[in-house]
């Protein structure tokens, strides 16, 4: 992994990001295939030929979290922009901005982590927004392996950082002290009366101009946990069971261990921790993780998606195979939709499994009639299996597994040379890639350098002038010689 060597001094630069790619002979990655901007090219950060690790397979382990939290307007967002190196979140002088928390991986000397910006924490207030961001702020903070408090440089303490300061206190977990907008050598020199709200030396950065941000990097590094060492023993699949809470996420993982493992209630949010919970069916193992809840009771009327997200992507974090869990009752949800989503966008595999299935009154042709609705609904995401069970009767929860154990091994298969250029042949001779003002656009190639997801390497003379329509196309026609239902596609095209 890089490290960010270019993450100082220089001031945000919209202009530097989100170009979808140059005239550089670079690679081009095609991550997504899911929505309206499916196909998303842009040009991959290495050097060199394309490197597969055949059927080696790294066991995934979840990632910590890091919590960015304050008062209003101390500049959370703009280090959060400046750790990540993009515009993720959006940035105002106008406090209270953040109005959906935001989390994205970031990567610092070797280790990755979670980074969540959450929105300015007002303790005590009676004002109903502020009540629901320090809520959601509250939930960060017990999601957090490590803590980063934001206040302003530029400001004297006050009362509601004074509370904050507690609050973190008693948390008893890392805790940084950041002291943002110190953009100048005498502002950086004021910064130590910060310690009197009892969190250890300040840090004096600086969002804006880049000061010290490596230095926070390094502190947050060093506060995280040890880094989880998979068991290279473990042959396990891990599979995540996610999905809105009081969907019967618990209940399917207690069918199909055969014991009340997970505290179940029809109140959503129950259950009290994510558990991982081993086991053998037909002559493999694996290990189901049920991601339903929270680690201490608290509200979360308000909350749900902000948490249900949360804990969902440091699910798919250390699983193989998602279960993206619904109920008959409420159909596809644009909530249900987007964990799907967000399950596609890690390159996992998944199935859907639409539970509750005894409380639909049905007929021979229920099932078909629901599969024609839900396909509508997934769109791009079609090729994703679905199973209906009853995890309060017993139906069909057992073969979540079997479906689970089927996209794996999909997930590892390799195939040869000759097939994948059997069909790049079939597939060009069907439709050509568009010429570019009247030059040719050949794809001579293809490879598949690596699993997890399958990864496939088009090889083109000219691979920037790929267009977005034609990367479907090769995507279905991948789709359609071979059996990828439940996998997510990789598909990457280079200079040759």
């Amino acid at each position: 992994m890089k490290k960010h060597n270019n993450l100082y001094g220089k001031k945000y630069d919209q202009k530097h990001v989100d170009k979808p790619y140059n005239n550089s002979d670079d690679e081009i990655d095609e991550y997504d295939e899911v929505g309206a901007q499916a196909y998303d090219l842009s040009y991959a950060q290495t050097d060199g030929p394309v490197q597969g690790d055949g059927f080696a397979h790294a066991k995934r382990t979840s990632l910590p979290l890091v919590a960015i939290v304050g008062r209003p307007n101390v500049g959370k967002s703009s280090l959060f922009n400046r750790f990540l190196k993009r515009r993720f979140a959006v940035v105002a002088d106008t406090p209270g901005v953040t109005r959906d928390r935001n989390y994205a991986t970031c990567e610092w000397t070797g280790r990755e982590f979670y980074l969540i910006d959450t929105g300015g924490m007002i303790p005590n207030s009676e004002n109903h927004f502020d009540q629901k961001v320090m809520h959601q702020a509250e939930m960060a903070v017990a999601e957090a392996d490590v803590i980063v408090f934001v206040v302003d440089a530029q400001a004297v303490v006050v009362a509601v950082d004074e509370r904050i300061a507690q609050f973190l206190q008693r948390t008893n977990k890392p805790a940084i002290l950041a002291a943002n907008k110190a953009d100048t050598d005498v502002q950086a020199m004021e910064v130590y009366e910060l310690q009197r709200l009892g969190l250890g030396d300040p840090l004096a950065v600086s969002a804006a101009a880049g000061r010290n941000i490596g230095d926070l990097l390094d502190s947050i590094v060093a506060a995280l946990p040890p880094e989880k060492q998979p068991d290279p023993k473990d042959d396990s699949i891990r599979v995540a069971v996610i999905g809105r809470p009081n969907v019967g996420k618990s209940s399917l993982v207690n069918c199909i261990l055969g014991a009340e493992r997970n505290i179940v209630s029809d109140v959503a949010g129950t259950t009290i921790d994510a558990i991982d919970s081993p086991c053998n069916f037909e002559g493999q193992r694996y290990t189901l993780v049920d991601t339903a809840g929270l680690r201490r009771k608290m509200k979360v009327t308000e909350d749900i998606e902000f948490y249900t997200n949360l804990r969902a992507a440091r699910a798919l974090d250390a699983c193989d195979v998602a279960l993206v869990v619904i109920d008959a009752q409420d159909g596809l949800t644009s909530q249900d939709k987007r964990i799907l989503q967000q399950a596609n966008s890690t390159r996992r595999g998944m199935a859907l499994v639409v539970n509750k299935w005894d409380m639909i009154d049905k007929d021979s042709k229920t099932a078909d009639r629901m599969t024609v609705d839900l396909h509508d609904k997934l769109g791009d995401l079609k090729f994703v299996p679905i199973i209906y069970v009853s995890a309060l009767e017993g139906i069909r929860a057992r073969k979540t597994l079997n479906i689970a154990r089927e996209i794996y091994k999909r997930s590892a298969h390799k195939y040869s040379v000759s097939e994948l250029n059997d069909l790049l042949q079939n597939a060009t001779g069907r439709r050509a890639p568009a010429s570019d003002r009247g030059k040719e656009v050949r794809l001579t190639y293809v490879s598949q350098p690596e699993v997890f997801p399958p990864t496939f390497v088009f090889f083109c003379n000219r691979p920037e002038k790929i267009q977005k329509s034609y990367i479907r196309f090769l995507a279905n026609r991948l789709r359609e010689r071979f059996d990828f239902e439940g996998v997510p596609l990789r598909i990457k095209f280079k200079k040759k």
